[in-house]
């Protein structure tokens, strides 16, 4: 997304091509997201009410489940579709059009930061360093920043589960381990995949302390999506919502999960210099 032209696709995906509001109940791999998501959460975050930015947060799903819990939250996504859906639900979310490379918000005014979505629309290291600085900026010394991933495996990993294996995938697969541009081509939009020891590298260059990586479906989802038409689907999803809390902190598995979760401490006295992490870019808001 270092682009206008970038920005213009993820746009135009999420606003004519794809239902976000839908996703995380849909698929077996999207619901084991969205249970283990909302209970690493609960796990990280501070007691209510919390100040909460909720940054690409959609259609408001998670801000929801947070507003209900009693934090406040604010939510800024890219695509005003979904800001038009977050501020109609119920409960309303207090949403805005904002880039997460160029926060419309005051420094250190917020609890928590989550970027639950925009790592993996920036295919560029430089956006990326951007999007967190300025997720260190609005977050208050000693305050958190949560930030989400899609790994490095996850697509061949799904295509295999659900049967689509092809020559064409096998060449993806050998592509994205070296360099984690997803190719739109083949399917989803313009995205970046991780490696765990690149977004704890990230979030640590950032200059946040304390840095955690979780494993968000665990290493089971590709038996519970490889099982969505079975009669025992449900129990196989169960075994991977287990295995998914039993293994999600295990270095060795991290990277077998569709999602990783990162979160890291902002420290007080932390410079975020914009220029030296990337700034320069022209966000398109």
């Amino acid at each position: 997304m270092a682009d206008n032209a970038s920005t213009a696709t993820i746009v135009d995906y999420y606003t004519f091509r794809y239902r976000e509001d839908q996703r995380l109940r849909s698929r077996p791999c999207n619901r084991l997201e969205w249970r283990r998501t909302c209970e690493l959460l609960d796990e990280l975050l501070p007691a209510a009410p919390a100040r909460i930015l909720d940054v690409g947060g959609a259609d408001g799903a998670y801000a929801r489940r947070l507003v209900t819990a009693g934090h406040r939250v604010r939510l800024l996504d890219l695509v005003p579709a979904h800001v038009a859906q977050a501020r109609a639900g119920r409960p309303a979310i207090d949403a805005a059009v904002a880039d997460a490379r160029a926060l419309p918000e005051p420094d250190d005014a917020y609890d928590v930061t989550l970027l639950l979505g925009p790592l993996y629309h920036l295919p560029e290291p430089a956006d990326r360093r951007t999007a967190l600085a300025e997720a260190v900026r609005v977050t208050r010394p000693g305050g958190l920043v949560v930030a989400a991933a899609i790994s490095r495996f996850a697509g061949p990993l799904h295509f295999a589960a659900t049967r689509r294996w092809s020559d064409t995938m096998a060449a993806e697969a050998r592509a994205l381990a070296a360099d984690g541009r997803n190719d739109p081509g083949i399917g989803f939009t313009v995205a970046y995949f991780h490696r765990v020891e690149e977004l704890t590298g990230e979030l640590q260059a950032a200059g946040l302390t304390r840095v955690t990586v979780q494993g968000i479906e665990g290493p089971g989802w590709t038996a519970a999506e490889a099982s969505a038409d079975a009669p025992d689907a449900d129990v196989v999803f169960d075994h991977a919502l287990a295995l998914a809390r039993i293994y999600g902190h295990e270095p060795a598995l991290l990277a077998a999960s569709a999602h990783l979760l990162a979160a890291g401490t902002v420290t007080a006295g932390t410079v975020v210099d914009l220029a030296a992490a990337g700034a320069g870019v022209d966000p398109a808001g």
